[in-house]
């Protein structure tokens, strides 16, 4: 069996099901790889304040890669690094989003800013992402190719109807490089799990990439293996046959 050393999970659409729970099922089968020596970790596209109560609730002491790389913390209560979007970029963005009148929402150190509580200033943030949210195809693809100037920076999404941009060569790839230093092994050693865009460069870069059932098509071609649906608890069977093989 390989030897594993840590799991890195996305959250939604992977870990959640439909109703942003932890299935007891995927519960079981994380405590059982913990117990197996096994370091398990969210890696997702979400911020803190909305990462942390999960990590607690299954009683996860260990690194995050958050807000797809461009924060890492060490520990749930230690920040290890950050890497900020380009305050002039965070501008142009913005500008896109208004005059095609879609969705937008930022994160930045102190929170997370939308359309409707947008900061007087951008200059008072450290930014950390960009992304837009329309479920129109035909406009969310018109922003697409607004975003040519951007094309060194990092442009996923977390579901067909988004786009993320962090800054270039930020992913949860090379966030999950960080956590790799910490804890003294290789990225051969990592097993990451996800369903979009902003998990492919981890699912590559790791010696198991899993894709979700549920996974967009993209992602489940640059895995290695697909597992069920994040409402079959896909977690769980992953864990059980590709990892612990028991």
């Amino acid at each position: 069996m390989p030897d594993y050393k840590l799991i890195a999970l996305d959250m939604d659409g992977t870990l959640l099901n439909e109703t942003l729970e932890v299935s007891e099922e995927n519960r079981e089968w994380i405590g059982k790889a913990m117990d197996a020596g096994i370091t398990v970790c969210l890696s997702t596209g979400r911020g803190y304040s909305s990462a942390l109560p999960y990590a607690e609730d299954l009683g996860l002491h260990t690194p995050m890669v958050l807000v797809n790389g461009s924060e890492i913390w060490e520990a749930p209560d230690k920040v290890l690094k950050r890497e900020y979007m380009d305050l002039e970029a965070v501008r142009q963005l913005r500008t896109i989003a208004v005059e095609r009148g879609v969705w937008y929402w930022a994160y930045a150190v102190t929170g997370v800013y939308n359309r409707e509580n947008w900061p007087e200033s951008e200059e008072g943030e450290e930014w950390l992402k960009f992304g837009y949210y329309e479920q129109n195809t035909p406009v969310l693809d018109d922003v697409k190719a607004q975003l040519d100037p951007f094309r060194h920076y990092e442009i996923t999404n977390s579901s067909p109807d988004n786009i993320e941009i962090n800054p270039p060569g930020v992913s949860k790839a090379t966030g999950l490089e960080e956590v790799c230093k910490l804890l003294g092994i290789q990225m051969s050693q990592v097993v990451a799990m996800g369903d979009s865009l902003n998990d492919i460069a981890m699912i590559r870069a790791a010696g198991l990439g899993v894709a979700m059932g549920n996974a967009q098509n993209v992602v489940k071609e640059a895995a290695d293996v697909v597992t069920l649906h994040h409402n079959e608890h896909g977690v769980a069977h992953a864990i059980k046959e590709f990892v612990l093989k028991v």
